[in-house]
């Protein structure tokens, strides 16, 4: 039995003023992903029958390595976000869920850097 009030024992249980901001660029980011992912599947598919050297060409063009750039960046931050909003709802653990966190980023953002890294090589023919 406690002889705080139900106010003081909230304090400090609430948001951590983070779970909007998330929830927005959450959102914004599968936004832009509707008309980037629509974008990439068509092209994709209609080089589905050319060769390696046809889509090295594609890449090259301005418009399309800066649209493929936005893909990769939004696809991965998109993920980032969700991975980590499934691992603070389901890892019980807080030393756990942290790790998990911060490995999940790690790795997310190395794709991400490695998927954008390929891009400009190829756009710029080095």
């Amino acid at each position: 039995m406690s002889l705080r009030s139900p106010l003081s024992q909230a304090r400090g249980l609430g948001s951590a003023k983070e779970g909007v901001g998330h929830w927005w660029v959450q959102r914004l980011t599968a936004i832009a992903l509707i008309p980037l992912s629509l974008w990439f599947v068509v092209s994709v598919a209609r080089f589905s029958l050319f060769d390696y050297a046809t889509m090295v060409a594609w890449i090259k063009a301005p418009l399309v390595a800066v649209a493929l750039v936005l893909f990769f960046v939004a696809m991965i931050h998109h993920a980032a976000l969700g991975v980590q909003v499934v691992i603070e709802d389901y890892v019980g653990n807080e030393g756990t869920k942290l790790v998990s966190i911060v490995l999940a980023k790690f790795a997310l953002y190395a794709v991400a850097a490695a998927s954008v890294f390929a891009v400009l090589k190829i756009a710029f023919g080095a």
